[in-house]
């Protein structure tokens, strides 16, 4: 069965996003500002939530239309082929946004969506009372000058959730960010990764993950995985193909220091757990002591600043150490994510590229320093 899906994305990911899609098989990839859009089968759904390293969830597109007034809103939604995916004993519940649209009221949008779903199912299956006790279906909403979108989520817990960090330090970033930051800084497998405020690691361990190509998603469930209308195969298919894509004969090597000792044991834990322990060496060192264990190395990393963790002048000095340390050197690049514009000028150094991306909703730059 032909499927259209949507990813919504943070705003500088969508041809990262749309080029993975390709990568995985996806068919009529086409990326939009803060969402990229695909086609494909039940395979295809089973495989982007399992194998996607920088999207945050995997949405069914179930149907578009202009409403201008809440008649259309329920005449179009009762229009689209709900029984395709939600049976009688389904729980759908809805949730959504709307913005720069006539129907603004978020809470009427979302009882007249779910009355109508309930009328279309009504006529498909004859009955007139919906217990949803089975498994969830959540139906998820947007309306965005007057067009509506309909969807339903596949994922369940976000994408970025892969299991292995059960705890994190003060400010920790997404996973799929940080596979997002190895993927821009063309991180390889003959690479050496150094992450000199490694935190709880997670940059570290997906740039392990990422040239060892393991699938981050394998060791979790979906929510789709307990719809009736998937069958179970389809997921073990596609578990297994993705254990085969692994690589076993590895020369990575990685190594992550910080301050904090109590970050470093979470760090090392997440490491366990994601199964790239033996990639990646941790120690105790302050930014100031960053020595170079290698010719070359890749650098990649998230400095805590003046809207996390550190006053702006302890930010401040902080760049002005990391300038002193990150020299200049054939064979060596610095990617360096931050919201301060400053940052090139207490760094020492003008970016040899910049890239705008969001770290949670704070608008950020990532220096590229490589030449």
């Amino acid at each position: 069965m032909k499927i259209n899906f949507v990813i919504p994305c943070l705003l500088g990911l969508e041809k990262l996003i749309a080029d993975e899609m390709k990568e995985l098989g996806a068919e009529n990839v086409v990326s939009e500002n803060g969402r990229v859009l695909f086609s494909g089968d039940e395979h295809i759904l089973a495989r982007a939530n399992i194998c996607s390293r920088y999207a945050e969830r995997i949405q069914i597109l179930v149907g578009t239309f202009e409403a201008l007034s809440f008649e259309e809103l329920f005449q179009g939604t009762k229009s689209l082929p709900w029984e395709q995916w939600i049976g009688s004993y389904d729980a759908f519940p809805v949730k959504g946004y709307s913005l720069n649209s006539a129907l603004f009221s978020v809470s009427d949008c979302q009882s007249i969506i779910k009355k109508a779903v309930v009328e279309r199912l009504k006529s498909k299956y004859g009955i007139s009372w919906f217990e949803e006790t089975g498994p969830v279906h959540q139906i998820q909403f947007s309306i965005m000058k007057n067009k509506v979108s309909l969807l339903l989520d596949t994922s369940g817990y976000g994408l970025h959730k892969r299991g292995y960090r059960l705890e994190s330090n003060g400010a920790p970033m997404k996973e799929t960010l940080a596979a997002s930051l190895c993927n821009l800084a063309r991180l390889r497998p003959y690479h050496t990764l150094y992450d000199p405020m490694c935190g709880s690691g997670t940059i570290l361990i997906e740039g392990a993950m990422m040239v060892n190509n393991m699938a981050p998603g394998v060791n979790r469930n979906f929510t789709a995985e307990r719809w009736d209308q998937i069958d179970e195969s389809i997921w073990l298919t596609e578990r297994e193909r993705a254990r085969s894509l692994k690589t076993t004969d590895s020369q990575f090597v990685a190594y992550g220091s910080d301050i904090d000792e109590k970050s470093l044991e979470v760090a090392m834990a997440n490491a366990k757990r994601a199964g790239v322990e033996k990639f990646i060496t941790f120690e105790k060192r302050d930014i100031r002591d960053f020595r170079k264990k290698s010719e070359k190395g890749t650098v990649i990393c998230n400095p805590p600043y003046g809207e996390r963790l550190l006053d702006l002048k302890q930010a401040e000095d902080l760049y002005k150490t990391m300038g002193k340390c990150f020299n200049q050197e054939r064979g060596w690049a610095y990617n360096v994510i931050s919201p301060s514009e400053d940052f090139e000028a207490f760094f020492g150094r003008k970016a040899d590229k910049r890239r705008k991306l969001y770290n949670g909703m704070i608008k950020c730059q990532l220096y590229m320093y490589f030449k």
